[in-house]
């Protein structure tokens, strides 16, 4: 007979390990942490760790998509509510992303770290990928709604809204970048406004817009990450 297995605790023990795995990156860094050490935290054995997990890879690519479930649960009130215009949702959707990386600030450096590491490609490939699946039809939806409205002027609403995710994505390899730089003091805060008013205009250019439009990010958020 096969064994029954009871999701809910299944889901609470592969959460263990994601908390202590995220701890553990956040406090020790990605390189640092070991299999063993997560293991030594929950007091398991590695048959345990590979039920849930294939290798270390794999741990810190379910702890980032942990964080992007959670933060499309988040922003779900947004993206359904009838009442709400297309732009402003595109404004809610990036202020609630800034808010939910402020909020986890320490996990946002250490995946910067990750990043920046030459043995990571296929990780940052693989959450690209996580990334593009699922904001490519988030985006799609509020351009459809926007050109419904007579607000945006896009020919294809699934196309375009590719479009914006891969901007999306160009600007955070840039953000990133000027993060670091921020860091070893070899740009100044202005060269960062200038370069968020840069991917700003193409994204209004891309939807058909007015300048002025729709605001990336503003600037607590970027006195916070930046300043």
């Amino acid at each position: 007979m096969a064994r029954t297995v009871n999701p809910t605790l299944h889901t609470v023990r592969r959460d263990a390990f994601l908390d202590v795995a995220q701890r553990l990156v956040q406090t020790k860094g990605y390189e640092a942490m070991s299999i063993q050490d997560v293991l030594g935290e929950l007091e398991a054995s590695k048959g345990a760790f590979y039920h849930y997990f294939d290798s270390k890879q794999a741990l810190l690519e379910a702890v980032v998509e942990r964080f992007a479930d959670g933060a499309m649960a988040s922003l779900a009130p947004v993206l359904n509510d009838p009442e709400l215009p297309a732009l402003t949702k595109l404004e809610k959707v990036f202020a609630g992303i800034a808010t939910l990386k402020a909020e986890q600030k320490e996990l946002m450096l250490a995946i910067i770290e990750v990043w920046n590491s030459d043995h990571n490609a296929i990780v940052r490939e693989k959450v690209r990928r996580l990334s593009e699946r699922i904001m490519v039809p988030l985006f799609s939806a509020v351009v459809r709604q926007g050109v419904d409205e007579g607000t945006l002027k896009v020919d294809s609403p699934d196309e375009t809204a590719r479009v914006l995710v891969s901007l999306m994505q160009g600007f955070q390899l840039q953000a990133t970048d000027l993060f670091m730089a921020r860091q070893a003091g070899t740009v100044s805060f202005e060269v960062v406004q200038r370069a968020v008013a840069a991917n700003t205009e193409a994204f209004e250019r891309i939807l058909g817009i007015p300048k002025g439009s729709v605001k990336l990010t503003d600037e607590p958020t970027l006195r916070l990450w930046f300043g």
